[in-house]
């Protein structure tokens, strides 16, 4: 098609008000020019076009078909481009990410770091769901997804993220008895537990041949474990990537050189179409590289599990 055949689009935006009002008065207060200069645009373009497109009678105007069934299609056109300017307006403004994540991943990994992710993208509308249960991303508002597991998830991309290790951490200021200075001291004090996260493998890694702890509160997410150890109610086996932060900051120590890696993995999961957003492409290669950075900070923490 060749644009150059357009008419000027000033002067069929005056004729479509001016078709829309009937009045050139009307259609000049509305687009903010003078009547002369309504006037003069419909003229020109109806030389331009060799078609009349108002009948004039003295100081009235009346339509004439060709003019209603032209204003019509300038109408439809002319929509039409103010709903791809306006939807173009909102892809830039108003891009939204929805991430889901584990609550304890979520609240103790993830979180204090999407500040610099944040700071990259300040116009990006970060929404970071926690839940326990799988999110459904064909119908909930969620672009890409964190998962502790082994990284079968049928219809969803799965990429290892990283593996996590055990090991106990007791408050600095644990006092509910004396801190245990070896694992055989250790598996006689007071054990917090977290749901299907059990202590027996770490005791046989340590040498131990002491049975699973029993009674008590059972905790049902990981973070929840971490607080109560923070708390001093106990000594916790806790994932490195829960618990990092608490150790960096004093909150924590950890104890002994024993470690077990988990069975399970994060995996970073996603719709295959979703990296045709340019917020999720953007998010997966921010977390890869701050997962990189991370195993390199601390490899321990962060090799695979085995």
């Amino acid at each position: 098609m060749d644009f150059r055949k357009l008419p000027n689009l000033a002067a069929l935006r005056a004729f479509e008000a001016a078709a829309r009002h009937q009045n050139f008065s009307k259609a000049a207060e509305e687009i903010h020019l003078t009547h002369g200069a309504v006037s003069h645009q419909v003229r020109a373009l109806e030389q331009e076009l060799g078609v009349a497109l108002f009948a004039r009678h003295g100081k009235r105007i009346a339509i004439t078909p060709d003019g209603e069934q032209f204003a019509a299609t300038i109408r439809q056109a002319l929509q039409t481009l103010a709903e791809a300017a306006e939807l173009l307006q909102n892809r830039h403004r108003h891009q939204r990410l929805g991430i889901t994540s584990l609550p304890s991943f979520a609240a103790r990994w993830l979180s204090p770091r999407l500040g610099r992710f944040i700071e990259h993208y300040p116009d990006l509308e970060v929404s970071l769901q926690s839940s326990s249960s799988l999110s459904d991303f064909g119908r909930e508002q969620v672009d890409i997804g964190i998962r502790f597991g082994l990284g079968n998830y049928p219809g969803l991309v799965s990429e290892l993220l990283m593996g996590d290790w055990y090991y106990p951490v007791i408050s600095p200021h644990y006092s509910l008895d004396k801190i245990p200075e070896t694992p055989q001291e250790l598996a006689r004090g007071h054990l917090l537990r977290c749901d299907e996260e059990p202590w027996e493998p770490w005791f046989r890694a340590a040498g131990l041949d002491a049975e699973e702890p029993s009674g008590g509160l059972i905790f049902q997410d990981s973070s929840m474990l971490a607080r109560a150890a923070v708390d001093g109610q106990g000594i916790a086996l806790a994932r490195h990537a829960i618990v990092q932060s608490d150790i960096r900051a004093g909150l924590l120590r950890r104890l002994f050189d024993i470690t077990i890696p988990s069975p399970v993995s994060y995996y970073l999961v996603y719709l295959a179409h979703a990296l045709d957003k340019p917020q999720v492409r953007a998010f997966r290669e921010w977390l890869l590289a701050e997962v990189a950075q991370a195993k390199q900070a601390e490899d321990i923490g962060y090799s695979p599990a085995a």
